[in-house]
């Protein structure tokens, strides 16, 4: 008897079903796996022979034949172990024939019997959904993720022996009911009111979140750069229900979703030590998985000690804070990740750290401090909207009890900054642009419009301070930002002097 069960395999952010048969035959008792399966699948074997044998179920002793349809698509991890094991039982008469048709199984055996965590369930759960799939059955772990897909009943399972009783009438096993996502935590660790002083940083920052540019702290050790940047996500605007499923999606791919929390509705902040490889930080590996700047996606990436990061390290971020993607390609396959972050990096203005310091005097000579700042490249620096000076902070700040603005109220004036900005860019949100950060040519030349006072400040300044092209749109959307949290309908020469004053000094 020739046995067919659906399961699904993740490439690269999206699910692709997969059409397990299981036939036996003549011969010695073996199995065999086609269908490009990884060393992982293959293991299967040994793992799905002794579940079934626990579960006091009947494994045959035929010589078996699985194929994982379509062979073209490469299939990797533990996730077919589950539906191997359906089709084994299907195809001994243990479980009547077509009880899986309208339904997607995936799921890692134990030797037990017991079924495992797999990743990537929630990408898994929307191709089932979209390929008219009624149901689908996971581990019982991953059943409140796969839950957040509306119109698909999702079936937990513990383990083998009580998936085969609920495909045989017997104890049946009670659906995941739907996820409220309103009842799920928004945690924010650091509160803009706790942190003493930097007013003028704070400000930089309230510019940053609502327009969604690049920042470049320097400033000496402790001023405060490592807390301002954490500080960040507790005033970017709240996830909306489709941005939360996008980060979500991507943190299941990457197996980095806490067990406890089915959806993410905290902006990420990911801050990956200087030491990590080009692949780890824009992705990688024989086949490619997201990496910190797709983890980043819709969040904040904080590169601290800018400059100990490797030289290609930093200049392959160069294409994805252009594009908002990350392109992979491979002898296999070229695959797309998104990479929509704010990049927020920090660094000391030379080795020792104390040069321009008032107090602690500087031990670096002139060339030393030179080499030390251009380990950062030219085009790098060109795609930093926003260069602020961290300065230390006083003592008189530092002792004093009142506490500062607090988050929710930056935060509030941030969400109607981007309020305005999503009402202007309304009919081009299909394109990508949804903030100003976004903007094209076209869209700055048609928002960004300027008066002659501020045309002249703008002719003075590209003079004075050799700005590049890159340089002057990221000016104009910077200077747009500010006008809106203002509440300003076109930009002022006041707007447009702040925005100068966020460029590196020459």
């Amino acid at each position: 008897m020739l046995a067919r069960v659906f399961s699904c395999a993740v490439i690269g952010l999206d699910g692709e079903i997969v059409e397990v048969e299981v036939d036996y035959g003549g011969g010695l008792p073996a199995i065999s796996i086609v269908g490009l399966p990884d060393a992982a699948v293959q293991e299967s074997r040994e793992r799905v022979q002794a579940a079934i044998k626990n579960a006091n179920l009947y494994f045959p002793r035929k010589r078996l034949v699985i194929n994982l349809a379509p062979a073209s698509v490469r299939k990797e991890g533990p996730a077919y172990d589950l539906p191997i094991a359906v089709g084994v039982l299907i195809t001994s008469a243990q479980l009547p024939p077509g009880c899986l048709d309208d339904s997607l199984i995936i799921g890692e055996l134990s030797l037990d019997g017991s079924v495992r965590h797999v990743r990537g369930v929630l990408p898994m759960a929307a191709m089932a959904r979209k390929e008219g799939f009624k149901r689908i059955f996971t581990p019982a772990m991953d059943a409140p993720e796969a839950a957040l897909i509306p119109d698909l009943e999702v079936i937990p399972v513990d383990n083998l022996e009580s998936l085969y009783n609920h495909l045989t009438g017997g104890a049946r096993i009670s659906p995941q009911e739907a996820i409220t996502t309103e009842d799920l935590p928004i945690i924010v660790q650091t509160d803009f009111s706790e942190i003493k002083g930097q007013e003028h940083v704070k400000r930089a920052l309230e510019v940053d979140a609502a327009g969604s540019p690049n920042v470049l702290m320097v400033g000496s050790p402790g001023a405060g750069k490592t807390l301002l940047a954490r500080a960040i996500p507790s005033i970017l605007p709240r996830m909306t229900i489709e941005e939360a499923l996008d980060v979500t999606r991507i943190y299941s791919v990457a197996d980095q979703l806490p067990d406890d929390i089915p959806m993410i509705r905290t902006r990420p902040f990911r801050a990956p030590h200087h030491t990590i490889s080009h692949a780890g930080l824009v992705g990688g590996g024989n086949w490619p998985h997201p990496g910190e700047i797709s983890l980043a996606h819709r969040g904040v990436l904080f590169l601290d000690e800018l400059p100990e990061f490797g030289p290609r390290v930093l200049e392959v971020m160069r294409q994805p804070l252009e594009d908002k993607v990350v392109t992979i390609s491979r002898a296999q396959g070229t695959l797309t990740f998104p990479a929509n972050f704010q990049l927020i990096a920090a660094m000391n203005p030379c080795p020792c750290g104390y040069y321009g310091d008032p107090v602690k005097e500087c031990t670096c000579s002139s060339n030393v401090i030179t080499r030390y700042q251009k380990r950062i490249s030219g085009p790098m620096l060109d795609r930093i909207d926003i260069h602020i000076e961290v300065p230390r902070v006083e003592f008189e700040k530092l002792s004093d009890e009142r506490l500062g603005e607090p988050s929710s109220t930056i935060q509030a004036r941030i969400e109607r900054a981007r309020q305005v900005q999503r009402e202007r860019f309304n009919s081009l949100e299909e394109i990508g642009i949804s903030c100003n950060a976004d903007m094209r040519p076209a869209e700055v030349r048609q928002f960004c419009t300027l008066d002659s006072t501020c045309l002249a400040l703008m002719r003075s300044a590209t003079n004075q301070m050799q700005l590049t092209a890159r340089a002057y749109h990221r000016v104009l959307k910077l200077a747009r930002t500010i006008a809106d949290l203002a509440g300003s309908e076109s930009i002022q020469p006041t707007h447009l002097a702040e925005a100068l004053q966020y460029r590196p000094k020459i």
